[in-house]
């Protein structure tokens, strides 16, 4: 007699819960306190190369009484958000463009990859002769970190439409403003959300590096003036309230990605 066979579903991976997730980040930020602790306390590491973190907290408490890391973290947070807004926006509209003419991509392709060989620090400079040292510099430089990685998942997201949906379109005579709400948007959010991700973090950079050459305020100004009077401890709090708004806005944009792709993760469910 033939034995059944047997076909066991397949066990499919779960993503951790928001609660193990929250304890890893907790164990994981005690641990390297209590490392930055152990180096400084008994490393013979001396003060003024690595403050201990009570050091960093105390400047960090004092900075914060006298309103100045307060200032300092809005002049920076506004120009990221600007610089964020304006790199979305440019390398959204042009990756459709692109990616509705191959032929057009083909012709600027060549200039887009060019001008990412040239570091961005390298443009810094000319920026701040150009535009001054004031904030549209900033937010320029935070634009063109941006740009790049917005432009190149809008050209993915587009091209990921399948043929047989736009033929759809095509034969319900949709106009190119539905098919565009009603498709394109759709199947491109994943691919526009995740370059979002990355341009969040890279917003942050891009401002930074514009204070570092030629500031007057923000959290880069800080660190620049924290290294020239040799106060480590100063240096350490704006790398810390940088690290702060850099998970900010990344988890925000993660918030945004899982509130509005709830039926991309619907589907991969059911499949």
């Amino acid at each position: 007699m033939a034995e059944a066979v047997q076909h066991e579903e397949p066990v499919v991976a779960r993503p951790p819960s928001a609660a193990a997730r929250v304890g890893f980040f907790v164990l994981l930020a005690a641990g390297t306190l209590l490392a930055w602790y152990i180096v400084t306390r008994w490393g013979g590491v001396p003060g003024f190369l690595v403050p201990t973190p009570a050091a960093v907290g105390a400047r960090l408490l004092d900075s914060l009484r006298d309103g100045s890391l307060v200032r300092h973290t809005l002049v920076t947070l506004s120009e990221v958000l600007a610089g964020l807004a304006l790199g979305v926006a440019a390398g959204a509209s042009l990756g459709y463009g692109l990616a509705k003419s191959p032929r057009a991509e083909r012709l600027v392709s060549p200039y887009i990859i060019a001008s990412q060989a040239i570091p961005i620090v390298a443009i810094a400079p000319l920026l701040i002769i150009w535009l001054g040292p004031g904030r549209p510099s900033k937010i320029l430089i935070s634009a063109l970190i941006v740009f790049f990685p917005i432009l190149i998942s809008t050209i993915a997201g587009i091209r990921s439409v399948p043929t047989d949906l736009r033929d759809l379109m095509r034969s319900l005579r949709a106009t190119r403003r539905q098919t565009l709400r009603l498709l394109e948007v759709p199947a491109a959010a994943p691919f526009f959300l995740g370059g979002l991700k990355i341009g969040s973090t890279l917003a942050v950079i891009g401002a930074v590096v514009g204070e570092f050459v030629g500031a007057d305020e923000g959290l880069g100004f800080l660190v620049n003036l924290g290294r020239g009077l040799y106060d480590t401890a100063l240096v350490f709090a704006a790398l810390l309230v940088l690290i702060v708004m850099a998970l900010g806005l990344y988890g925000l944009a993660a918030l945004i990605e899982r509130r509005t792709l709830t039926w991309h993760d619907a589907e991969k469910d059911h499949r």
